[in-house]
């Protein structure tokens, strides 16, 4: 029973970005129901597989709900949500606005049937600004944001992704805190509202927090960026056997750094005695850190800085991070045993509570698995879910997909 036990929500989200909001508030106890159309959420072909739609992304991001397939674009599939939206708490959805305004299920049509409910959208664009109906996508914010230029800065001169999905789940986390926030406010007053979450304002708060600089300032001081971030020796270090992750970071570390290297003449070198002199050549001390690395292995590395409290981490590839012995230890990555998918990997609820531990509350779910259960729990009638099913309204895993 976790902290959001009670809470029920009607997601309408799909690919990664709000997916990967609405797992956490399942994971949080909520009574997730997610809502795809006939042919299931896309993430389902992504990846290997050991049956057709249930890939491994999809798997990672949609555990703690269930599963129904409405074809929205049909009347009867639109009124069906709106009976599941007027006893929710929440609905969330990840399409343009305009896209769900075309589908009568804008905020004022949802809020009509159910005026406490919280209508928040994750989508591209704040809706005030030339941009708003226009499409977005993680690769598409993590450029306009000012993250890929930031890594030619650091790199090569060559503007690059972050190889993993960084917007999107930045931007989910956002949400869910939002989410949060909205249902704190309605239960407070007894109104819902809706509350919209843009990927492109929220990135760039996410990237300037540290970057701005002295752009802060008007005028300007510099041309912005966080010149220790942007260091090109900011890297994982290379050993005479491989890699390793160190930051050598105030005073005290710098010291204990000197004791168990023997660089004695470093100590009263204005680069590196203090922080400022540090930060104001933050190219060569952390190119003269790379130099020192490379004398010893990966193993010596670990087993001399952790001894003297240097923060240090080795350099996981995938595996490595499977075999991590402070993961194993918190059984960070349980095998559970999935009802068509046989045994998965899945990954703990990282954060702890002392009063309403969570976990988990299923494994993610075939295609329109719960979907006759949930329309029983509306109010439908089996004559009615029969016609829904009929129709092609409503897709089940006995039935299959008819096209709009």
């Amino acid at each position: 029973m976790g902290p959001l036990s009670g809470v029920r929500i009607i997601d309408m989200t799909s690919v990664l970005m709000g997916p990967y909001a609405t797992q956490a508030l399942g994971d949080y106890g909520a009574d997730v129901i997610k809502i795809e159309s006939p042919d299931g959420d896309i993430t389902r072909q992504i990846g290997p597989v050991r049956h057709p739609g249930m890939g491994p992304i999809f798997l990672n991001t949609n555990r703690s709900k269930r599963s129904i397939a409405l074809d929205l674009k049909k009347p009867a599939g639109r009124d069906a949500l709106l009976r599941l939206a007027a006893t929710a708490d929440v609905l969330a959805y990840n399409v343009r606005p305009q896209a769900m305004a075309r589908l009568k299920l804008d905020y004022e049509t949802v809020a009509a049937v159910n005026p406490r409910i919280v209508y928040a959208g994750v989508f591209g664009f704040g809706q005030d600004g030339p941009y708003a109906a226009m499409p977005a996508y993680d690769d598409l914010l993590q450029g306009a944001s000012g993250l890929a230029h930031l890594i030619a800065r650091a790199g090569d001169g060559t503007p690059r992704y972050v190889p993993t999905a960084l917007a999107d789940r930045v931007v989910g986390l956002s949400a869910v805190g939002a989410i949060l926030a909205s249902l704190v406010h309605r239960d407070r007053t007894g109104k819902g509202q809706r509350v919209d979450i843009p990927m492109f304002e929220t990135m760039v708060g996410f990237v300037l927090g540290d970057h701005l600089g002295g752009l802060t300032f008007e005028p300007p001081l510099d041309q912005g960026g966080y010149a220790r971030q942007m260091s090109p020796d900011r890297r994982p270090y290379r050993t005479m056997d491989g890699h390793i992750s160190v930051i050598v970071y105030n005073d005290k570390q710098w010291a204990s750094f000197f004791d168990v290297t023997g660089r004695d003449d470093l100590r009263d070198d204005p680069a590196f005695a203090t922080f400022s002199g540090r930060l104001a050549n933050i190219d060569a001390v952390y190119a003269e850190l790379a130099r020192i690395l490379a004398t010893r292995t990966t193993g010596e590395w670990l087993t001399l800085l952790g001894k003297a409290d240097i923060p240090v981490m080795p350099v996981h590839d995938l595996q490595g991070v499977l075999a991590d012995p402070h993961l194993e230890a918190t059984e960070f990555f349980p095998v559970m045993a999935h009802p068509t998918e046989g045994p998965i990997r899945s990954m703990r609820v990282a954060a702890r509570w002392s009063d309403t531990p969570v976990a988990p509350t299923r494994l993610a779910p075939t295609l329109g698995e719960h979907g006759d259960e949930i329309l029983r729990e509306a109010g439908f009638s089996p004559d009615e879910i029969a016609r829904l099913r009929d129709d092609g309204v409503l897709r089940t895993p006995d039935t299959p997909a008819v096209k709009s």
